[in-house]
């Protein structure tokens, strides 16, 4: 099942995608997945992202490959971070390269939608708090990312505005275990890999996470990139595909002076 967050005129609704149709749903589908009776045209709709404002969390360094690719340490448990709110926009929508960016990449990855309200999780009962999964962008601004890991820490190289595109939908019933996952820039292929290249599974990174935090329904848990990470320039065109998903498309532009 395919689940879009969608505007048609001035309302906004969710709704399962069936082809060029979406069917609408009549709330939330962390409360119930229940049919409003109508039928709204792909064509007519504004795909959102798929989560109003959603809590951030993000892993570091989870791909076996971009662990090499960076010459990184492998870590021995999960390296979280967390992103604002405001960080998180939809398909199509623009990301801003801020004035400060010298190096801006982008980074294809999967991320985990939390379905129910959960803490201390066993990793044996995890996938059963995950309500689907859906495509991120984990988008970096590496000259102060590097000086903030330099001291131990992160936030402001990841938490711009804009720095986490998330869509098209949410989809349901997938194996994280073995999805392919893309990014494109303009059209050329810059990543390819799958989940089955993660160093943390989906379920320990959720279990682990759970035993500090609870996770609340809506909550977006993002999975770490494969190799090929590269630079996003003002007028690129940059695509994240995942299968089982679908492609988020979003244009990149420079911040007004």
């Amino acid at each position: 099942m395919k689940i879009a967050r969608y505007q048609l005129r001035d309302a906004v609704h969710y709704g399962v995608l069936e082809g060029e149709h979406l069917e609408r749903l009549s709330g939330s589908p962390f409360d119930d997945i229940a049919s409003a009776g109508q039928t709204d045209a792909l064509a007519d709709a504004t795909l959102l992202c798929p989560l109003p404002a959603p809590r951030l969390f993000a892993v570091g360094m989870n791909y076996i490959g971009h662990i090499a690719e960076a010459g990184a340490k492998t870590p021995e448990i999960p390296q979280f971070f967390m992103m604002p709110t405001t960080a998180a926009i939809g398909p199509n929508e623009a990301i801003v390269r801020p004035r400060e960016a010298q190096v801006v990449h982008h980074e294809a990855e999967l991320a985990i939608v939390i379905g129910k309200k959960g803490r201390r999780i066993d990793v044996t009962n995890a996938l059963n708090y995950v309500f689907g999964y859906t495509c991120a962008n984990d988008v970096s601004e590496r000259v102060i990312q590097n000086r903030e890991m330099g001291y131990g820490c992160l936030l402001v190289g990841k938490a711009f505005d804009t720095f986490c595109p998330l869509g098209p939908v949410i989809a349901t019933g997938l194996d994280a275990g073995n999805l392919r996952v893309q990014s494109s820039v303009n059209g050329t292929r810059r990543q390819d890999g799958n989940t089955s290249d993660l160093l943390f599974s989906v379920p320990f990174i959720v279990s682990y996470l759970s035993q500090a935090v609870t996770l609340l329904p809506g909550d977006v848990i993002l999975t770490g990139t494969p190799s090929g990470v590269g630079p996003l320039n003002g007028a690129d065109i940059c695509e994240i595909t995942i299968e089982g998903i679908g492609t988020l498309s979003n244009p990149v532009v420079d911040e007004a002076a």
